[in-house]
């Protein structure tokens, strides 16, 4: 991309308003203050104080917020129609001459404005408000007037109910009919309330805006194709966008636009800003990351590499080999590693984590591994120690549940550099644990959480490289959206030896049968998991709870099998005693949430029920799924939805049966349920978007990707004058991730 073009024109300061007039002699009535962008809503012409609390609901508060309470969409034009094209129910307008008007009160106080058209061609149509009287005094006889809105046939004639209408002047001709914007509302608050809001400040205030994007970005539509076509979702060919429109512009266009396409283009326009700014933030942290402090340089040797490589036994996949790679390459430099590793279901992540770990100690550097729970972190602690035995490597737990005589032991330990790898959960980032050396720090299962909750993991006084793990295929705009700041390398190939899954979608008809089964296979020496989405029933919801399966199969159909119920409300003891009884065998049938959603590794476990799959995502059904055929066994699962579910969850979860690639089914997932609910919560580190929507805009994503990152390697901190309004939106906006100075 070429060199950033100077601003050409200079735009009116924010919040600028207009002179007050001469005062008058004859102490006229003082007019309103002049409109500004920080104006209270209580103050705009139309609105009023019993509006204002509506409004708050949708975060409007000020004039400014009104003009960026952008429409979610347009209604469709409504074409001018005669009376025998007009169509009950269907949406259109009319032009025609005010022949009659009535205004009524009923008993019971209603009140009523009628205004009755002669509309060109021939025939009438009655326009008819309810309880708006001053509806009265804006029409006169003989006027003409446009008036759209949904026809209604009364038997003799048509009538239109609360429509929209344009005065015309006697001479002027018919305007080009144009899009209504809608709003989002909320209770109380009505189109019309909004759209004269909307109205009031856009005449004022648009040229009181800012314009934030250097002309040279905005017509970075311009660029060869070949500038985002390696960025491009779906084929090598980019996409050709329109120059971006300038801020003014762009604010008249989205609100009252005169065409279908011209609100397009404005709905791009910010779009674009919206992702690109976010982008920005992004790749300012990312450079920061990679130039504000050192990492410690850990050069894996071929011997060490080799040597490594050696104790795992088993051969790498190819995806496992190039990740490694990777790894590699990153810790050999100073520049501190900040790299993704995601996998699907199986795929050996924690191999990747492993090499690390090794490699670091080899260099005679600490590991840190942290997991999201005690439970994972014990798993995690466990399965090192066995792959280590042997070894010189000192390992050791901190987690919340030991004591504190252990744990005042162990840090000392860590402080003085005799532990070599530290497994645990968060309590690793306490202020009281002070590492000798620390060179590495593994995060594991950290997919529900985005850039500023991962910063919060490191702390400044630490740089060492950083390694974050992700059992759930994330579609690749999410990608990077919430690992934007990390480089990524994905494992889709899973080992040698691992048996097929077979999934079904079963029916409430077909359980006992199902139940059958899963006894049939436990008899023959396999362990079965039952999974439910809550610990206790929600009977209004249609919810059945774990607590309650695990009474019901007790004493139901898996009666006489040995069952255990494993919840996340249980203590971190509890909860690995009952872990550990599965894994030995002890016990047959584990009834659990989804707290055995990942690590969980018993190979033995071949049967997994998951009852109210409907309440789930694909995403996090494919998780569950990979608890099982962890050997040579192969496996089945069986999901049930609620009776009476509705058809498009059944497809939904069809999906799931059909495919076991995790990726696909997060695309799948992405796009029925949206972002929001693709990782199980609505918190999952996204960024509050206005406008743009992340499987709709994909392609607008990546183009404004490639662009920030250009600007970022040629002003990494937005200081050139012509960036000065840009850096000041990226700080207001997303300040908090850009001057956290490290990624966890």
């Amino acid at each position: 991309m070429s060199s950033i073009d100077p601003i050409q024109t200079a735009l009116s300061r924010l919040g600028a308003s207009a002179q007050s007039p001469p005062p008058n002699e004859k102490a006229a009535p003082q007019s309103a203050p002049p409109l500004e962008v920080g104006t209270p809503l209580q103050f705009i012409p139309g609105i009023g104080p019993q509006r204002v609390e509506l409004f708050h609901k949708l975060g409007v508060r000020r004039a400014i917020d009104l003009l960026f309470l952008f429409p979610r969409s347009y209604q469709d034009i409504a074409p001018f129609q005669s009376i025998t094209e007009l169509e009950p129910g269907i949406r259109a307008s009319v032009v025609g001459q005010i022949v009659d008007m009535d205004q009524r009160v009923s008993f019971e106080g209603r009140s009523s404005v009628g205004v009755l058209l002669a509309v060109d061609g021939g025939g009438y149509v009655r326009c008819v408000w309810y309880n708006q009287p001053f509806r009265r005094q804006q029409f006169l006889m003989g006027m003409r007037v446009i008036a759209t809105g949904i026809a209604k046939s009364t038997g003799i004639s048509f009538e239109m109910r609360h429509p929209e209408t344009t005065i015309l002047a006697a001479d002027q001709p018919l305007p080009e009919a144009k899009p209504i914007p809608v709003y989002p509302l909320t209770e109380g608050l009505q189109q019309r309330h909004v759209a004269s809001a909307v109205a009031a400040v856009l005449e004022n205030l648009t040229d009181a805006i800012d314009e934030a994007l250097p002309e040279s970005i905005r017509l970075a539509a311009n660029l060869p194709v070949d500038f985002v076509a390696s960025e491009k979702l779906g084929g090598p060919e980019a996409k050709s966008f329109p120059p971006l429109l300038g801020i003014a512009q762009a604010l008249r266009s989205i609100h009252q636009p005169k065409t279908v396409e011209e609100a397009n283009d404005a709905r791009h326009r910010f779009i674009f800003q919206e992702l690109f700014v976010y982008q920005l933030a992004l790749a300012m942290r990312r450079h920061r990351l990679q130039h504000d402090k050192p990492a410690p340089k850990i050069a894996a040797t071929p011997m060490i590499h080799a040597r490594i490589l050696k104790r795992f036994g088993f051969e790498l996949t190819r995806d496992q080999l190039q990740a490694i790679e990777d790894v590699r390459t990153d810790m050999a430099q100073d520049v501190p590693m900040n790299r993704l590793i995601q996998g699907d279901v199986g795929s050996g992540k924690t191999v990747i984590a492993q090499y690390a770990m090794l490699n670091a100690v080899a260099s005679k550097q600490q590991a840190a591994l942290m997991a999201p729970t005690e439970l994972l972190a014990r798993q995690h602690f466990t399965r090192l120690r066995q792959q280590l035995a042997g070894s010189q490597v000192m390992i050791e737990l901190l987690v919340g549940s030991i004591t504190q005589r252990e744990r005042t032991e162990l840090l000392q330990r860590i402080a003085i550099g005799t532990v070599d790898l530290v497994v645990g959960t968060q309590a690793l980032l306490s202020e009281q644990v002070q590492f000798e050396s620390l060179g590495l720090v593994v995060i594991d299962e950290q997919h529900k959480f985005g850039v500023q909750q991962r910063a919060n993991l490191r702390e400044s006084r630490m740089v060492p490289h950083y390694l974050v793990l992700s059992a759930t295929p994330i579609p690749r705009t999410i990608a990077m959206t919430i690992f934007g700041d990390l480089d990524v390398s994905v494992l889709r190939d899973k080992p040698p030896g691992r048996a097929t899954v077979h999934t079904y979608l079963g029916s409430t008809a077909q359980q006992a049968k199902w139940w059958e089964f899963v006894v049939k296979q436990v008899q023959s020496g396999r362990q079965a998991y039952v999974v439910t989405p809550r610990v206790e029933s929600d009977a209004e919801a249609e919810i059945v709870g774990a607590e309650q399966v695990y009474q019901q199969l007790t004493t139901g159909p898996l009666a006489g099998l040995r069952i255990e119920l494993l919840h996340g409300r249980m203590d971190g003891s509890e909860k690995q005693a009952k872990l550990d009884a599965f894994t030995s065998g002890k016990t047959q049938v584990l009834v659990a949430t989804t707290v055995i959603e990942v690590g969980i590794d018993v190979p033995n476990a071949t049967v997994m029920t998951i009852l109210d799959a409907d309440r789930m995502g694909l995403a996090q059904l494919h998780q569950l799924r990979g608890r099982i055929s962890r050997g040579s066994f192969p496996g089945y699962v069986c999901v049930f939805a609620k009776p009476g579910v509705a058809p498009e969850e059944n497809a939904r979860l069809s999906v799931l049966a059909s495919t076991d690639d995790g990726f696909r089914l997060a695309e799948q997932d992405l796009q029925m349920r949206g972002p929001g609910d693709l990782l199980g919560t609505k918190q999952i580190g996204l960024p509050p978007l206005r406008i743009a929507d992340l499987v709709r805009d994909s392609e607008v994503l990546i183009f404004a990707r490639r662009i920030a990152q250009k600007i970022v390697e040629q002003d990494p901190n937005l200081e050139l004058a012509e960036h000065a309004k840009l850096k000041r939106q990226v700080t207001l906006k997303h300040g908090a991730v850009v001057s956290l100075g490290d990624v966890g």
